[in-house]
């Protein structure tokens, strides 16, 4: 079994809520669905992994420029 540690931290009212009725609804604790959060943080980070809004604008021009991309690509 992998040590724990204890930390403190703050966050919105309204985030706390939204995480307490997750894990009701989950049936799960707090504190698993944070660590679950920051292991996906973490591990997404670790990787590259562009964010959302990144990818957004890259779709969108793409969908723009693809045959000047097509060209410079050549």
């Amino acid at each position: 079994m992998q040590a724990r540690e204890k930390f403190a931290t703050q966050i919105s009212s309204d985030l706390l809520a939204e995480l307490r009725n997750q894990a009701k609804e989950e049936g799960r604790q707090i504190q698993s669905l944070v660590e679950e959060a920051i292991a996906a943080l973490i591990e997404e980070r670790r990787h590259g992994k562009a964010r959302t809004h990144v990818m957004s604008a890259y779709q969108k021009s793409h969908f723009r420029f693809a045959p000047l991309y097509d060209k410079l690509a050549k």
